[in-house]
């Protein structure tokens, strides 16, 4: 069983987003949001660093330290991948597969 939280668009009660980088958005295909894929966390090295399940909204969240970081969506509809350099606060990362 995976020990991640379920995915969802609201954020965990007490998270104090002034002292986290949160990396989140959709996964989705030219159909829709896709749920299931296996969303994958890597460093600036392209090293893996975490997974989460998309939700059945196609939702996913990570908390990471700021820096360079290499989101990777893994489905059956296909994968797609995008970077992003963050820092404290949301940063929306949206990633269409295919």
């Amino acid at each position: 069983m995976c020990g991640s939280p379920a995915q969802t668009v609201e954020m965990p009660p007490g998270t104090d987003i002034t002292h986290a980088s949160i990396i989140q958005g959709t996964v989705f295909a030219d159909n829709g949001p896709v749920a299931g894929a296996f969303v994958r966390l890597l460093d600036g090295t392209g090293e893996f660093t975490a997974e989460v399940v998309s939700s059945p909204e196609g939702y996913y969240r990570f908390f990471a330290a700021p820096g360079d970081w290499t989101v990777r969506a893994l489905s059956r509809s296909g994968n797609g991948t995008e970077t992003v350099t963050s820092e404290i606060g949301i940063h929306q990362v949206d990633v269409q597969v295919a």
